[in-house]
């Protein structure tokens, strides 16, 4: 009993700072949060060591700490990054909507094409490719520009590797989406675990909080301090 008694004057003397804790809980559950990627399935976009800023109300309010919507907000559009379980094991991961519902998508060594429309791709230069881990940096590898969605984004394509760089056409049914990362040659995505379904997706990615270069001691990147995900 002097047990208990000691808890419940430690919650009635500390209530204050418990229900801080609890709302920040609450907010991290259903309105913000952020993550660190651990992978390299988003490079050159996202790069291992970043802490990126998810905004999980960008495709509707949820009840806090369940999948369970209060509104249904905006719907993906094509060319965002978002955050979801695995359809495969459950792990959370960060991919890009390549695929709406109703969208026809295949892919011919690397170059997309949806709806019967090939993208447009040109060679370009990351400066995100010094950030890159050591053993990244030391396979070939190629950048393109892909316009998606009304707007341009990077893309690396590793030619060593072994992936799938030709499926399709599948179409995509209503209520998924097709993922893919920005690493087209070492992301684990829609070609391989299949559609993603909207009720699944738990928000949108927009910005780098800050990044730590695990090659270099963990030495923050300066240059990705609040930098903006495209």
């Amino acid at each position: 009993m002097k047990l208990l008694r000691r808890v419940l004057d430690e919650i009635v003397a500390n209530k204050s700072l418990l229900l801080f804790l609890g709302l920040m809980l609450m907010f991290r559950s259903a309105v913000a949060d952020w993550m660190q990627v651990p992978t390299g399935s988003m490079n050159p976009t996202i790069v291992e060591g970043d802490r990126i800023l998810v905004d999980k109300a960008a495709y509707g309010l949820r009840v806090p700490f369940t999948n369970v919507r209060l509104t249904h907000g905006g719907d993906p559009q094509r060319g965002d990054i978002v955050i979801f379980p695995s359809p495969k094991d459950g792990m959370t991961l960060v991919k890009r909507v390549v695929g709406l519902p109703g969208d026809t998508i295949a892919m011919h060594g690397e170059r997309l094409t949806i709806n019967g429309k090939p993208l447009d791709y040109a060679s370009t230069q990351s400066s995100a490719d010094d950030e890159l881990p050591i053993a990244t940096r030391g396979e070939q590898r190629e950048y393109f520009s892909e316009a998606l969605g009304g707007a341009t984004h990077p893309i690396m394509v590793l030619p060593k590797r072994n992936a799938m760089r030709t499926f399709g056409p599948v179409t995509v049914p209503q209520g998924h989406y097709f993922m893919m990362g920005d690493s087209r040659d070492n992301s684990e995505d829609s070609r391989y675990f299949g559609f993603v379904a909207r009720e699944s997706i738990v928000g949108r990615a927009h910005r780098v909080a800050y990044s730590l270069d695990a090659d270099r001691w963990y030495k923050p990147r300066g240059d990705r301090l609040f930098s903006p995900l495209n």
